[in-house]
């Protein structure tokens, strides 16, 4: 009978601190054992992206949780968000910036509206062929880009490759300048970008890539601009009957963290995460080109739409078509920029 009323008292006194200091406060008095205890310890960072997961930075994402993982033996724990189930590329900056998320991937053209300097990516032409992206990303220029961000409370750990854009449309082919005339093009948000389709004649459009299929499914605008990865994963081929292998643009992504998240990190981790980075940025630069080639091959056999290669003389109409995009760039930049340029490319 005692040990009855004592239960009875216990279950009450229970009872009233739920009711006063609800279930958290009771949770914090509970003793964990020490595997629990290690869970608690462990660092979760939520990695948020807009493309596809079979993408090169959908995979690279992947491959560098796994790494991260491996590394820290379980210590710190990167989840990965892709397909914009997070945020949009049009909010996953500011979603960065108040640690809703901690790491990001934005293409270079989303970076133009931090710093200036990043327009120098989007300009037509900019890179003649792989070897010269990975001078760029692996070198001083990419790493004088990175530092710069610093200024922007901002963390720059790598520039990740996807690869050359490709042009595509539902109306018409398109290997002369004047074949872009009257078509409406989508964009990613960039001055650059779109003084190119201007130059050309034709309508740019800002559309969150996310939205794409949609408005091609729609018949908002005839075409866009991006890679074979992006092309194939996200079936635009299935809505468009012409591709030109223009490689006219490259698109690439800034991995970024907040510069105040970045600090919190115990140094030895932080040190995880950089040799994680390293190793897949090696990595991704590489298996993109790779998988540019593999599934352009896959869309001509998958699909109907007409593909195209501008040959020489086409791609030199093109360039001087733009022309007035560098000259332009050149009065606006600053000297520290082109000379960052000049490394590289030489700009005439």
């Amino acid at each position: 009978m005692k040990a009855f009323i004592g239960t009875s008292v216990f279950v009450s006194l229970l009872l009233l601190f739920f009711f006063l200091f609800g279930y958290d406060a009771f949770e914090k008095e509970v003793h964990y054992d020490d595997e629990q205890e290690g869970l608690n310890e462990q660092i979760v960072i939520n990695f948020s992206h807009v493309v596809a997961e079979n993408t090169p930075k959908g995979l690279a994402a992947q491959k560098f949780a796994e790494i991260v993982t491996q590394k820290s033996n379980g210590r710190v724990q990167v989840e990965v968000f892709p397909n914009g189930a997070l945020y949009s590329d049009d909010e996953e900056i500011s979603a960065l910036k108040r640690n809703d998320v901690q790491m990001i991937a934005p293409s270079f053209s989303k970076m133009n509206e931090i710093m200036p300097e990043w327009q120098m990516f989007d300009l037509p032409f900019i890179f003649e062929s792989y070897d010269e992206v990975e001078q760029v990303f692996m070198g001083d220029v990419g790493q004088k880009l990175l530092t710069m961000l610093e200024e922007e409370d901002l963390k720059g750990l790598a520039l990740w490759s996807n690869g050359f854009k490709q042009m595509t449309s539902n109306k018409s082919p398109l290997l002369e300048p004047d074949d872009f005339k009257g078509q409406s093009f989508r964009i990613m948000p960039s001055k650059v970008i779109e003084e190119q389709f201007q130059l050309l004649g034709a309508q740019p459009r800002v559309v969150p890539f996310n939205q794409v299929y949609a408005s091609l499914q729609k018949h908002e605008f005839d075409g866009q601009e991006n890679t074979i990865s992006n092309i194939y994963s996200k079936r635009f081929y299935q809505l468009q009957r012409y591709m030109t292998i223009s490689n006219h643009g490259y698109l690439g992504y800034t991995v970024l963290m907040s510069e105040g998240f970045w600090k919190r990190l115990p140094p030895d981790v932080q040190r995880i995460i950089e040799e994680a980075m390293k190793e897949t940025t090696t990595w991704i630069l590489e298996q993109s080109k790779s998988m540019n080639e593999q599934q352009l091959t896959h869309i001509q056999k998958e699909s109907n739409i007409k593909v195209y290669y501008l040959t020489e003389d086409e791609k030199e109409k093109w360039r001087q078509k733009l022309q007035p995009i560098y000259e332009q760039f050149e009065e606006e930049a600053t000297e520290e920029l082109i000379e960052m340029i000049k490394q590289f490319k030489r700009v005439e």
